[in-house]
């Protein structure tokens, strides 16, 4: 979201506080008083939002947008983030008092590569779900495809495992979700583990456009997460997607 729009969103506004404000808004905090807020992707909030965040976890006060009286709710706030946030405040992109205000109680959650014991749950679980969505009689995974599933890396973590599931769900003939549904996370694993040269030779171009698209298709367009998936930096990224003319 924009910044003024995700202040709007957060604290709420009065009426005439700028074009398009016909009316006084309650924000997300004002609305949950007494219970949760979920901010999710916390590490990509601005620094004038980090500051208004953080006077609002300090005081548990605010002000909506072209408001001038304080208004205060008991609010519980849960964050999220797949950043390292402590490198994010060694490179000045995330303020530190807030790092620690927010730092109160920390789960981490470890990427599924990390944690193969899901797979098989969770595949149950998104089989099952996008069975009764797409009207299938899709029942399970066979083994032959778990195994599958258990030896691919998972950049994308659960988005892209969830992905798989729906895809293969929605092509499924049976009642289980056999080895060939998967057929592309194979190939994909036999190019992870070791890229050889074909004795033919490469387009080195075409190689690298189709990575970058890869990259942005599995960060669902995120440029950060995409540069992060071909361990270069946003910059890089940029120019190659500015080089190769992708949008």
């Amino acid at each position: 979201m924009p910044e003024a729009l995700l202040e709007s969103e957060l604290f709420g506004h009065e009426k005439g506080a700028f074009t398009g404000a016909t009316g006084q808004k309650k924000g997300l905090f004002e609305q949950a008083d007494g219970g949760t807020v979920f901010l999710d992707e916390i590490g990509e909030m601005s620094p004038v939002l980090q500051a208004k965040l953080l006077r609002f976890l300090e005081e548990k006060a605010f002000r909506r947008v072209g408001g001038n009286q304080d208004l205060k709710v008991d609010v519980r706030v849960i964050a999220a983030t797949n950043r390292d946030l402590k490198q994010e405040v060694k490179r000045g992109a995330f303020r530190e008092d807030l790092f620690y205000r927010l730092n109160v109680l920390t789960v981490e959650l470890p990427a599924l590569r990390e944690r193969v014991g899901d797979i098989p749950l969770l595949g149950e679980y998104f089989s099952q779900r996008f069975g009764e969505e797409f009207r299938k009689p899709v029942k399970g995974i066979e083994k032959a495809a778990l195994e599958v599933l258990k030896g691919y890396s998972w950049p994308g973590n659960v988005r892209e495992f969830r992905n798989a599931i729906e895809r293969a769900v929605l092509l499924a003939e049976g009642e289980t979700l056999s080895r060939d549904l998967f057929a592309a996370l194979e190939r994909g694993r036999v190019l992870s583990a070791d890229i050889e040269l074909p004795p033919e030779g490469v387009n080195l171009e075409q190689l690298e456009r189709s990575l970058v698209m890869q990259a942005l298709e599995r960060a669902s367009g995120n440029q950060t997460r995409a540069a992060r998936l071909l361990g270069i930096n946003r910059d890089q990224m940029r120019y190659r997607i500015e080089k190769f003319g992708l949008k």
